[in-house]
């Protein structure tokens, strides 16, 4: 199911190495884009038709009632209730511990401070369709919050019955999102962007989601409508490196993991010997084969799945680099060897008992990851991602004589006459 590549003794591993390009198909940018001039034109009536195309779905209001989200919370099964709440709290935990101060800084009459100060409105988008994700209304919305955001909005693909499931509406509760709007797709992103008569615009839109949405995403960010994180948070994938100490079946598992989000992503396995990469992939063939999500997990492995070998560790680490991966696992003798290696990954998860499920649940980082090699400029979704950093300067009689003469060199050589006088008055 894995297509093998021995690039042993390969120099160049940018050539010899294939990567996804979807995010750069002519077909998909006009399709988004015809979908966002749409809903930018006409609004609600976009949003409805793209819906009904795409969903099968009729959605008149797009708004789900607050009740619904408090309803969805007290019926669900306890245990489930319980694990969202651990869920969110760790995420509350970290995204706290995370997040950044306010800068001082003082230098002879120079004072400049820094604060963070929290967007008015942020939009988190939460995928559907092939699977629910209660998690990433976690992993989007407290980190938001834990800004001090505002207001939060969420919009969620609907149901074929035209609803938002329990679970994903029990989590938006715990985050306490302000609204729920059942829209997906790359109009819920131009929703979010322009605004419509239901859905109010944002100042900054956050989630993954399908090569649609993040491609919108893109879009939306250029046209300086909103702030959106530079990373391309498409299509899950994951690089897994291996040796023969490793369990066959938990590099197996841990390949199939990212896989069972459906098409497009990216599944690779790493490895320095040929005996562990027969028995992963001969793993990979028989729990692909009895997995519930074989058709989704089948589907990223017979286009975007690769067994990768190569000379050894450096090489492995190499080729991981190259890629830059959403998720990076190190199953081999000894991980923290290779951690100082790695330049390019979104997370990186060390030894059998860290596998990338903890990191998409519950160890407290946001599973929100850079995809499609932007990890090697990007990284992953954090409180700072709903500030912005304002600067405050003060200065005192002893400092502006100081610096004052500075200005007026630096403003007289770029023929910036109002610039100098704008000191020289000052001055008299």
């Amino acid at each position: 199911m894995l297509e093998r590549l021995d690039v042993r003794g390969v120099s160049d591993l940018t050539a010899a190495l294939p990567r996804p390009s979807s995010h750069t198909d002519p077909g998909v940018i006009n399709g988004v884009r015809e979908i966002l001039a749409a809903v930018r034109e006409r609004g609600d009536d976009a949003v409805r038709e793209f819906t009904l195309r795409f969903d099968g779905i009729a959605v008149d209001d797009p708004l789900v009632p607050a009740s619904e989200c408090k309803r969805a919370l007290e019926s669900i099964d306890p245990a489930l209730r319980s694990a969202l709440e651990q869920a969110a709290a760790n995420v509350r935990d970290f995204a706290a511990a995370e997040a950044a101060g306010d800068v001082r800084y003082e230098r002879d009459g120079l004072v400049v401070r820094t604060r963070r100060v929290p967007v008015d409105r942020a939009g988190c988008y939460v995928p559907g369709g092939l699977a629910v994700y209660p998690s990433t209304v976690l992993m989007t919305a407290v980190p938001a919050r834990v800004a001090g955001v505002g207001e939060v909005v969420l919009c969620v693909p609907p149901t074929a019955d035209g609803t938002v499931p329990d679970v994903v509406l029990a989590a938006a509760a715990i985050a306490e999102v302000d609204a729920v709007f059942r829209i997906g797709g790359a109009q819920a992103i131009g929703a979010l962007a322009y605004g419509t008569a239901s859905v109010p615009a944002v100042d900054v839109i956050v989630g993954p989601g399908s090569v649609y949405v993040a491609v919108a995403k893109r879009e939306v960010a250029g046209e300086g409508r909103v702030g959106v994180p530079s990373a391309f948070a498409g299509p899950s994938e994951v690089v897994v490196i291996a040796d023969d100490t490793t369990a066959p079946d938990l590099a197996a598992i841990d390949v199939i993991v990212q896989a069972e989000h459906g098409p497009d992503g990216l599944a690779w396995l790493v490895t320095w010997s040929e005996a562990a990469a027969d028995a992963v992939c001969a793993a990979i063939d028989q729990l692909a084969a009895d997995a519930p999500r074989r058709a989704e997990i089948e589907s990223t492995l017979d286009v975007n799945g690769r067994c990768v070998l190569v000379d050894g560790p450096d090489q492995a680490i190499a080729v991981a680099n190259l890629i830059a991966p959403e998720h990076l696992e190190l199953l081999n003798a000894d991980p923290e060897a290779l951690v100082p290696l790695v330049r390019h990954a979104g997370a990186v998860f060390c030894g059998p008992l860290a596998p990338a499920s903890l990191g998409d649940y519950v160890a407290g980082p946001s599973h929100v990851l850079p995809t499609h090699g932007s990890a090697r400029y990007a990284g992953a979704l954090t409180v700072d991602d709903f500030t912005k950093p304002v600067h405050i300067v003060d200065v005192d009689e002893a400092a502006f004589d100081r610096l004052g003469p500075v200005v007026v060199e630096l403003a007289t050589a770029e023929g910036l006459s109002a610039h100098a006088d704008s000191i020289t008055l000052r001055r008299r």
